[in-house]
C-alpha cells in the first residue's frame, strides 16, 4: 500500500489553504480500474463519478478521517500526517473490487485566486491491486499516512 500526494495538495499547503488539524478530510473507495493522476486529479469533482457505488455496507462520500497526528521525521526529512484506521463492513454483498482510496479536503472552497478547486484532493492510497471485501467481513485501511 502506497500513498501518492496530489500536486494540488502541495499548492494548497503552500498557500495555507489546507489545515490537517481543522479541516474535514474524507476518504472514499474508488471503482475498479481507477487510475490516479496526481497532475490532473485536482478536486473532488474531477473524480467523484469514479467513486465506488453505495451498496453492500459502503456509502458514498461519508467517511471522515479522524485522529490526525502530525510529526516531523528527521530521518526521511518529511512531515508525516497520520490518521486513525478506517473500516467498511460488507453487508448484503461484497464491497469492491476497488484499487484504492482517495483522500480529499471537504472544507476548502475555491476562491478564484490560484486555481484551487472546491474540495481539493490530498492524495491516493494505492492498494497494490484490486481488492474485494466479502459479505460479512470488514475491510480496514490501516496506518493511513501522508508524507510531505
Amino acid at each position: 500500500m502506497s500513498t501518492t500526494v496530489s500536486n494540488m495538495a502541495r499548492l494548497c499547503l503552500a498557500n495555507g489553504k489546507i489545515d490537517f488539524k481543522v479541516d474535514s478530510l474524507k476518504i472514499c473507495l474508488m471503482e475498479s480500474g481507477f487510475i490516479f493522476d496526481p497532475d490532473n486529479d485536482s478536486g473532488w469533482a474531477d473524480i467523484s463519478a469514479e467513486e465506488l457505488a453505495t451498496g453492500n455496507g459502503y456509502t458514498r462520500d461519508t467517511k471522515v478521517l479522524a485522529g490526525v497526528v502530525i510529526t516531523k521525521n528527521d530521518v526521511t526529512n518529511k512531515a508525516e500526517i497520520t490518521f486513525n484506521n478506517v473500516t467498511f463492513t460488507a453487508a448484503g454483498g461484497n464491497i469492491g473490487p476497488t484499487p484504492g482510496a482517495i483522500i480529499y479536503d471537504d472544507s476548502v472552497v475555491a476562491d478564484g485566486v490560484d486555481g484551487t478547486p472546491d474540495d481539493p484532493i490530498i492524495g491516493y492510497i494505492d492498494f497494490g491491486g484490486e481488492i474485494v471485501q466479502a459479505n460479512g467481513g470488514t475491510m480496514t485501511i490501516a496506518n493511513i499516512q501522508i508524507d510531505i
